[in-house]
């Protein structure tokens, strides 16, 4: 899963710096941190476990063309997170506007504590409003793009808006069926 899953799924305040900056994070170089963030990251690890090994997920990138190679990953999360951004009234109470915004707020609070790689990320991802922006296959777009950008076009993900409108409601179910696997698995993980 992508950001916005990652922190959706998160058990509370500290549980959403983990899970958010989980990706910047190699082995155990997580220990010097407070232990509810150690939790996060390691849930954020394990949730990544069980989403790249689900059937679902391997189905979904069977969807994709072979061009993307290992990029498919990356790919089905940001297009999951598209679903959840879409239908966020579904899994939250909370609008996904004021979700975002206390997100950016709570991340910027505890700015010194992240990694410089997710410090350089996130005035980018707060300016150009990435985890409300999921919602629309524009802003997925968007997003793809960028990441194309920075693999220097070599994952060719920008062209991946193509493979979700063609597979839109397939990706679609499967999203919704593995999101109810993934919260079950989620609230269940002790860390």
């Amino acid at each position: 899963m992508n950001f916005l899953a990652h922190l959706y799924l998160a058990k509370n305040v500290e549980g959403k710096i983990g899970n958010f900056i989980a990706d910047a994070i190699k082995g155990r170089k997580y220990e010097h941190l407070p232990l509810g963030v150690q939790k996060g990251i390691i849930h954020h690890r394990a949730i990544d476990t069980f989403t790249d090994s689900h059937a679902i997920v391997k189905q979904s990138k069977r969807r994709l063309d072979p061009k993307y190679r290992h990029f498919k990953a990356v790919i089905i999360d940001i297009i999951y997170d598209h679903f959840l951004a879409k239908n966020w009234q579904q899994y939250s109470a909370t609008p996904l506007h004021n979700f975002t915004q206390d997100t950016y707020q709570l991340l910027e609070d505890h700015y010194e504590i992240l990694p410089e790689r997710t410090q350089y990320l996130l005035p980018f991802m707060k300016e150009q409003n990435w985890l409300y922006n999921y919602r629309s296959i524009e802003g997925i777009s968007q997003i793809l793009w960028g990441m194309n950008k920075r693999t220097k076009g070599i994952s060719q993900m920008d062209l991946a808006k193509i493979d979700l409108v063609e597979h839109y409601e397939d990706f679609e179910k499967d999203f919704e069926l593995f999101f109810k696997e993934l919260i079950v698995f989620s609230k269940e993980f002790k860390s």
